[in-house]
């Protein structure tokens, strides 16, 4: 059993205490929250109203992780959730091709650590 957010500000649409239990909860790599919510989260009431859910963010200090906690009627959050973890998923692969894409003009300009 979830347990209540710490949030005071339920949004309209969710129906307390109903709404409120069982959350679906994931993890998503802490550095990929500004692509998915924004700068300072400014996304979030946005992603909220749309999706008809409540998210609640809980940083994971040591693990470079956070915490995503959907509340709301069972198919809105389980959408919710899905689309969060689509979306993180995209942002990582991204990351990451950029990344490769890097290493690769780095090796033609003979500026990698392997290249001496």
């Amino acid at each position: 059993m979830g347990t209540l957010p710490r949030r005071k500000d339920i949004p309209p649409w969710v129906r307390a205490p109903d709404d409120l239990k069982d959350p679906e909860v994931f993890q998503v790599q802490t550095r990929l929250l500004e692509a998915i919510f924004g700068v300072g989260g400014s996304r979030i009431p946005y992603i909220e109203q749309v999706s008809k859910v409540m998210l609640e963010l809980k940083v994971l200090e040591s693990s470079g992780l956070t915490e995503i906690v959907v509340y709301g009627s069972y198919l809105y959050k389980l959408r919710a959730k899905w689309m969060l973890q689509s979306m993180a998923e995209r942002h990582r692969q991204r990351q990451e091709r950029g990344m490769l894409k890097l290493e690769d003009a780095m090796k033609a300009l003979h500026l990698g650590p392997w290249m001496k």
